[in-house]
């Protein structure tokens, strides 16, 4: 299978030079994403809403990739302020709840100090059942 590239159309891609998402295989390799709206380049102010689109444009790309987020088995969360990583777990849990990837979370510094959250993951497309 051919490797494949997925782009959201945000202007950080063409900029820095990367994908959204890259399919090689089974395999669905989704970039660090931010709160960003594409369709708009703005950002909230406000943490929750920040995650919650960080996980809708996840979920954009995964299907983009012919994926799911409920295929996803890794996930890792990228916060300037650790101290502020409790104040997602809702918005986390709505979406990994009951998926319940492999997760990590680190504390570092984003490239733009409105973000207060970055999401990236790697999903594993289920194979079609062969009878």
């Amino acid at each position: 299978m051919d490797r494949k590239l997925i782009s959201s159309g945000s202007t950080f891609e063409s900029t820095i030079g990367y994908s959204r998402a890259v399919v090689d295989g089974n395999w669905v390799f989704v970039s660090g994403t931010t709160g960003f709206d594409y369709n708009t380049m703005t950002i909230s102010d406000d943490i929750l809403a920040q995650t919650e689109q960080c996980l809708l444009n996840i979920i954009q790309a995964l299907e983009k990739a012919g994926s799911t987020l409920n295929d996803t088995v890794r996930v890792m969360y990228i916060l300037p302020n650790a101290a502020e990583f409790e104040l997602c777990w809702p918005v986390l849990r709505k979406y990994f709840g009951e998926i319940r990837p492999a997760a990590t979370m680190i504390s570092a510094g984003l490239s733009d100090p409105r973000m207060k959250i970055e999401i990236q993951v790697t999903a594993l497309k289920k194979q079609s059942a062969h009878i």
